[in-house]
């Protein structure tokens, strides 16, 4: 016998209500049919769920545990159901590690703003393609090439490399760093969601690559002291920590930024999003009054 969502929240009702009464009301059905359901659920399971009494309902510790799970698939169930019957009114954009650096506040404001319909979530996703190919977004923001075939994408913009060190390399005194600075380092990568592999240097003057499979860990390594890393301006927006500094790499080709979509299947709102942050890419910087430059 196949386990049912309609078992597991009469289970769930009839703990919270406290009877079989109560919960037949809740569900609104026949004492009779909760008993059922309960007594089918305890079939299936192979577990008594529920001791009962004339006076009182007490979870069995098989109950307990069973009960957790129970709210949990239902809470999935119901976010599943939400989803498909909203449709379109929601908007999922993935990122590896920055969204859209700098511009991140401003385009959510401004899709607030322009698309109040429509609800903008930013969803973190460690994977090549920030949760795209995994379902888990409608759009991603990519920094680096994307898989042809099932994905579309449009560039919307370029940032330039910077170099992360550790607050005390000999290097901070710069204002911006060459290639060649680096040459001789360790340097810190993320070969799947990363921008930066050594293929950035000459064949003949490449740094040593250290592996690593996530910005935290990729941060933590650079606070030691003993490696750096370079990655586009986002990171260097996004991610300040103590004990780290940033020096543009002045001679590094600037990453491109895109944003991907399933091919096949795309938001109606992706050509609003394509267009709002080439907008903000495209905006040139405020300068910054003299008083307020660094010296």
């Amino acid at each position: 016998m196949d386990l049912e969502l309609r078992q597991l929240r009469c289970l769930v009702t009839i703990v919270d209500a406290g009877t079989f009464t109560d919960a037949a009301l809740e569900l609104g059905v026949s004492q009779a049919a909760v008993s059922r359901n309960l007594a089918s659920l305890e079939r299936v399971l192979g577990v008594q769920l529920l001791h009962r009494t004339s006076r009182s309902l007490e979870p069995t510790t098989a109950g307990v545990q069973v009960l957790a799970r129970a709210r949990h698939l239902l809470a999935e169930a119901d976010d599943l159901v939400r989803e498909a019957t909203t449709g379109h009114t929601r908007l999922r954009i993935g990122h590896a590690w920055s969204a859209m650096g700098k511009h991140t506040a401003e385009f959510q404001r401004r899709w607030a703003a322009r698309y109040p319909d429509v609800e903008l979530l930013l969803v973190r996703a460690n994977t090549a393609t920030a949760g795209l190919a995994e379902g888990l977004v409608d759009l991603a923001v990519v920094r680096h090439q994307v898989p042809s075939g099932k994905f579309a994408h449009a560039t919307v913009g370029h940032e330039d490399r910077y170099c992360a060190m550790a607050v005390d390399d000999a290097l901070v005194r710069r204002r911006t760093v060459a290639l060649a600075d680096l040459a001789s380092r360790l340097l810190v990568v993320d070969p799947r969601t990363g921008t930066t592999s050594a293929e950035l240097w000459p064949p003949e003057s490449r740094p040593r690559v250290e592996l690593t499979h996530d910005v935290d860990d990729w941060l933590a390594a650079i606070t030691t002291g003993r490696c750096v890393g370079v990655t586009p301006h986002s990171t260097a927006t996004q991610y300040r920590r103590d004990g780290i500094v940033y020096r543009r790499v002045r001679d590094a080709p600037p990453v491109p930024v895109q944003l991907a979509w399933r091919a096949h299947d795309p938001h109606p709102a992706t050509h609003a999003a394509v267009a709002l942050l080439g907008e903000l890419y495209r905006t040139p910087p405020k300068r910054q009054s003299p008083s307020a430059r660094p010296r």
